[in-house]
């Protein structure tokens, strides 16, 4: 019986703890969401906490008249989905010839990978390649030098090292070649470490900033997340297009509006979760776990 309470008071402190980390996670985005529907009088006298006081919506009407957030937001949207896309297909079909036997080589390119763990490459040197490639200042920056990482690689290569040899042998049988195997077989039997792998790429393409405050000089092919690096250090809601004096003293305070693009920027990217969830806990495990 003691063991018994102990264990129930232990899953019931861990289950406080829990919720207390995700509130306090919450908190941030539950005060700009408040902010940016309460009124510019309780905002500029600091009233406004974790609920709307004098509910409005003017700062999102304003918001969604920007045809520069818009453009933004497409770029953010665009070089999300297809670096991901892009990141998968470079890291599963890596992962894929390591994990096979037969690949001439194998070790050799297994340590190599290992080392750019320890090693990164330089800023400079870097930036000399792309623009080598003639990638600088198009969106093919922003997508190719990130899309393969050592985790990323190490982590499916584990997982498809984890799926029954014999399958693999059986599909021989019926004459399927390497690519077929990876098509047929592979692929659809990885869907967990594909959606997971998915998730942090995903996650980190959206919220990366650096490589185009680096690589890209036009403005309109500015991720949303610059718009709002630049919002926040320079603190001037006047350099966006279509934002005049007179809008924004019409619309919010300039704090109610930093609050409203931010949510502007980050609600997209945190409804994609909720899809990829129930694969996301199970993918990092087996991909971590298997031999």
């Amino acid at each position: 019986m003691p063991t018994y309470r102990t264990d129930r008071y232990f899953q019931l402190f861990n289950s406080l703890m829990l919720v207390f980390v995700s509130l306090s996670m919450l908190a941030p985005l539950i005060h700009l969401a408040a902010v940016s529907f309460s009124s510019q009088k309780y905002v500029g006298a600091k009233l406004v906490y974790f609920w709307p006081r004098d509910f409005n919506i003017e700062v999102y009407k304003t918001i969604f008249a920007t045809d520069s957030l818009w453009r933004a937001l497409g770029v953010s949207v665009y070089i999300t989905v297809f670096g991901t896309i892009i990141a998968l297909l470079f890291t599963s079909t890596m992962a894929f010839a390591l994990s096979r036997p037969n690949m001439p080589y194998r070790s050799l390119v297994l340590k190599g990978i290992i080392v750019t763990f320890v090693f990164s490459a330089p800023l400079i040197p870097s930036y000399l390649l792309v623009r080598s490639l003639y990638m600088d200042n198009t969106l093919w920056a922003l997508m190719i030098p990130g899309a393969l990482t050592a985790f990323n690689v190490i982590i499916m290569k584990t997982f498809f090292q984890g799926i029954s040899a014999e399958l693999f042998d059986a599909a021989k049988i019926d004459g399927c070649n390497e690519w077929s195997i990876y098509g047929r077989i592979a692929i659809p039997m990885s869907t967990p470490v594909i959606a997971t792998i998915a998730l942090f790429h995903a996650v980190g393409q959206w919220n990366s900033y650096f490589g185009a405050l680096i690589y890209i000089r036009t403005k309109t092919l500015m991720p949303i997340q610059v718009v709002l690096r630049n919002l926040v250090i320079e603190d001037n809601l006047t350099s966006l297009p279509q934002l005049t004096t007179v809008d924004l003293a019409r619309a919010a305070t300039p704090e109610m509006m930093k609050a409203g693009i931010i949510l502007f920027g980050t609600v997209p990217i945190l409804i994609i979760y909720p899809f990829l969830q129930k694969y996301f806990v199970k993918g990092a495990m087996l991909g971590s776990l298997k031999e």
